[in-house]
């Protein structure tokens, strides 16, 4: 497989320096599975670290959160009986309920916990992170049981305003419908030789692999989508999350608090998370999890999303998935 990358310089006459000829060089990549392409810079600071007192911003917003323990119980929608028969569901401090607006037909909001308004990237330990992940799964199995035509399952989050997250309280987002996402789309037409191909050339050439935990294969993206890009695999004939069993939620919620743990590290309190399933018999399919760094918040932030990212489709990133691959070594080990 061809890991194609095309470099470029860019010349300008510095201010900064005289005017005298400054070069700049700029990589084009190209994703193996989609084929998207990425622009990926020179390390410039484009993402600046954290510095937001996000403890006072917290006791700002507990009196009236509705995720919080208080006053979740009245706050919160439920579950028609013929989706859920409990109305919630609940996974060790995990709840899950109705969104109250519906990104698809059958729309979730779950907690990690309502006791805790307030978590920090590495505060988000496995254990929480797997119940909620379970918690979405159970939901996914529900659906499915109750609807066999919502076969297209997804479990996302945002976390912290700059992620397009509208509450504080910390949350996972899933969502089961007729139709796919337009990613779902495209993920589910790669051929199931191509997702195999990928892998084992990562393995190979190793300058992003990650390493493997518990039968997930987790590796830096060679073309990002946005800052901070790392994926994870589930080979196996795994195509839907409602096929998840116990021991691949434990590995998926490990893996996903390894991936905060390194975002709190780099400075970043901020992220958005896909898990991207596709109907159950996929063939080829291999079910696989996307995480991205945000903009920290500030109150005058420069948001990471412009027109290259939003209507061009296209991430321009100034943090190397190699650099990057750097930073996590031998924590998938």
């Amino acid at each position: 497989m061809e890991l194609r990358t095309e470099h470029f310089e860019a010349e300008i006459l510095h201010p900064a320096h005289g005017f005298a000829p400054v070069v700049t060089p700029l990589e084009v990549r190209w994703d193996p599975l989609t084929g998207h392409t990425a622009r990926v810079l020179p390390p410039s600071g484009l993402m600046a670290p954290q510095r937001y007192d996000l403890a006072s911003l917290a006791e700002d917003t507990r009196a009236s959160c509705p995720f919080c323990s208080e006053r979740i119980e009245t706050a919160v929608p439920r579950f028609p009986p013929g989706i859920v028969p409990e109305g919630r569901i609940r996974v060790g401090e995990a709840v899950l309920f109705p969104n109250l607006l519906p990104y698809s037909q059958y729309s979730s909001v779950s907690v990690y916990s309502p006791e805790q308004h307030f978590l920090t990237l590495s505060q988000l330990t496995p254990r929480l992170v797997a119940d909620n992940l379970a918690a979405q799964v159970a939901f996914d199995r529900a659906v499915l049981s109750a609807d066999g035509f919502a076969q297209w399952a997804s479990v996302n989050a945002n976390h912290m305003l700059p992620s397009g997250s509208s509450l504080f309280h910390p949350h996972f987002q899933g969502i089961v419908h007729r139709i796919p996402t337009n990613q779902q789309r495209r993920l589910a037409a790669v051929p199931g030789e191509r997702y195999a191909e990928y892998l084992a050339t990562e393995r190979r050439l190793g300058r992003r692999w990650l390493g493997e935990l518990g039968g997930v294969e987790w590796l830096a993206a060679f073309a990002p989508l946005a800052p901070g890009d790392i994926r994870a695999f589930l080979p196996g004939g795994v195509s839907s999350p409602v096929e998840l069993a116990s021991d691949q939620v434990e590995a998926l919620g490990a893996g996903i608090s390894i991936v905060l743990g390194l975002y709190a590290e780099l400075g970043f309190e901020s992220f958005n998370m896909a898990l991207y399933g596709a109907p159950v018999g996929t063939p080829g399919y291999v079910l696989n999890l996307r995480m991205v760094c945000r903009s920290n918040l500030e109150p005058f932030y420069r948001s990471d999303v412009a027109w290259l990212d939003r209507l061009h489709g296209e991430a321009a990133v100034d943090l190397p998935p190699e650099e990057l691959a750097d930073r996590a070594a031998g924590r998938f080990r």
